[in-house]
C-alpha cells in the first residue's frame, strides 16, 4: 500500500513522545496507556501483511456506526502495538463481532462488564506466537496482549465505545483492555473448538463470546471426571450471572490437568456438557421473590439449570500446569458467539 492509498486525516504532532502521548490521550483516542504512533510508514507497513483493499469495510461498529475499513483496524493496530502479521486476526476479529447474531450493540452500550473474548484456533497460532499455556489470560505475550487491545482500541475510536459515553459498563471490567487467547491445542484431549465447528484442521479461526472476566475454579483434589465437575457445577451455579435469568452461551475453559483427568474417565465434551445441564442448578431460594418475578415469564419449580441447552456451552483447553479452571459468564440469552476464517490471502 503506498500514501495515496490512506484516506484517513493527516495530522502532524510532535515528534517528542511525551507530547504525541499527550495529544493522543486529550482526544480520547487511547485505552489510557501509551500507543505507538500510527506513523504513515507504520500504517504501510501493517497494511502490507493483507491483500485486502484499505478501503474496504469490515464492519460497522456501534454505537456510533462507525465504518472500520482496513485502514482504520491498521491504525488501531498500530498503536495498539501489533506486528503486521497480527492484522489479518484483527480484521476477523472485528467482521466476527459486527455479524448480528452477536448483538454488539448491546454488548457495547450495556452496563454489564462484559467484553469480545477472542479466542483463535489452528496452525496461526504456531506462526504468530500466540500463547495457550501457563498465564494466558494474563501479561507477557506480545501476540495476545496486543492482537486484543487493537480489537478495543477500534472499538473506542471507530465505534465510539468510551466509557460514560459509548459504553456504559457500571465498573468496567479489565478484559476491556485485551482479551484474546488461543487455545491450548498441544494439551486438548478432544477435538478443538474450530474443528467442532466445522472448520479444518489446516484452517485458522478466530471465535469471539461477550464474556465477562474469567472466574476461577479450583479443585486440587478431585480425581475423577464427576469429582471436577461437582466443584465446577458449584463454582458456575451463581445467581450474579446474567446466565442465571436469560440463559445464553457459557465459556468453560477447563486447565489441561483437569482436561487429562476428565478425559482420563471416558468423559467427551458431550458427556460434560449433559452432566453439567444434569447438575450445575441453582436453588430457588438463592433467588429473592422480587428478582423472580422481574427476571422470568414464569416463576420456576425447581432449581434453575446454569446450562439450560446443552449445546450452549462452549468448552476449550487453555493454560499450563496446575488443577485449576475458570469459568466466562456472559452477556446472556441477547448473544451469541461467532467463528469466522482467518483470511491471509
Amino acid at each position: 500500500q503506498t500514501l495515496a492509498d490512506l484516506t484517513s486525516d493527516k495530522l502532524e504532532v510532535d515528534a517528542n513522545f511525551e507530547a504525541a502521548q499527550e495529544f493522543y490521550l486529550e482526544r480520547g483516542w487511547t485505552d489510557g496507556l501509551p500507543i505507538v504512533p500510527p506513523t504513515i510508514e507504520r500504517v504501510e507497513a501493517m497494511l502490507a501483511a493483507t491483500p485486502r483493499d484499505p478501503q474496504e469495510i469490515i464492519g460497522e461498529i456501534p454505537p456510533n456506526w462507525g465504518s472500520a475499513t482496513v485502514e482504520k483496524l491498521a491504525i488501531n493496530a498500530v498503536m495498539a502495538g501489533c506486528k503486521p502479521k497480527y492484522l489479518p486476526v484483527v480484521i476477523t476479529a472485528v467482521e466476527a463481532m459486527c455479524d448480528p447474531v452477536f448483538n454488539l450493540y448491546a454488548i457495547q452500550a450495556t452496563t454489564h462488564p462484559c467484553a469480545p473474548l477472542i479466542i483463535v484456533n489452528g496452525p496461526i497460532c504456531d506462526e504468530l506466537g500466540l500463547h495457550g499455556g501457563s498465564g494466558a489470560f494474563g501479561p507477557g505475550w506480545r501476540p495476545n496482549a496486543t492482537i486484543g487491545r487493537a480489537v478495543r482500541l477500534a472499538q473506542l475510536n471507530v465505534g465510539g465505545a468510551r466509557p460514560g459515553v459509548g459504553d456504559m459498563s457500571t465498573q468496567g471490567a479489565p478484559s476491556k483492555y485485551t482479551y484474546c487467547v488461543p487455545e491450548n491445542q498441544e494439551a486438548n484431549p478432544w477435538e478443538a473448538l474450530h474443528i467442532e465447528r466445522g472448520f479444518g484442521v489446516e484452517q485458522s479461526t478466530v471465535t469471539v463470546l461477550a464474556g465477562e472476566p474469567p472466574h476461577n475454579i479450583n479443585d486440587h483434589s478431585g480425581s475423577s471426571a464427576e469429582d471436577i465437575l461437582t466443584i465446577v457445577a458449584g463454582a458456575i451455579s451463581i445467581t450474579g450471572a446474567n446466565n442465571a435469568y436469560t440463559g445464553g452461551e457459557t465459556l468453560l475453559a477447563l486447565g489441561p490437568e483437569h482436561a487429562a483427568t476428565i478425559a482420563d474417565d471416558g468423559f467427551g465434551k458431550r458427556e460434560i456438557r449433559e452432566w453439567l445441564h444434569q447438575n450445575a442448578r441453582i436453588p430457588l431460594e438463592r433467588y429473592t421473590h422480587a428478582t423472580m418475578m422481574e427476571r422470568f415469564d414464569k416463576i420456576p419449580d425447581g432449581p434453575v439449570p446454569m446450562v439450560v441447552d446443552p449445546d450452549l456451552l462452549m468448552i476449550i483447553v487453555l493454560g499450563g500446569p496446575g488443577k485449576h479452571s475458570s469459568w466466562v459468564p456472559t452477556f446472556g440469552g441477547s448473544t451469541h458467539s461467532v467463528t469466522r476464517e482467518i483470511r491471509t490471502i
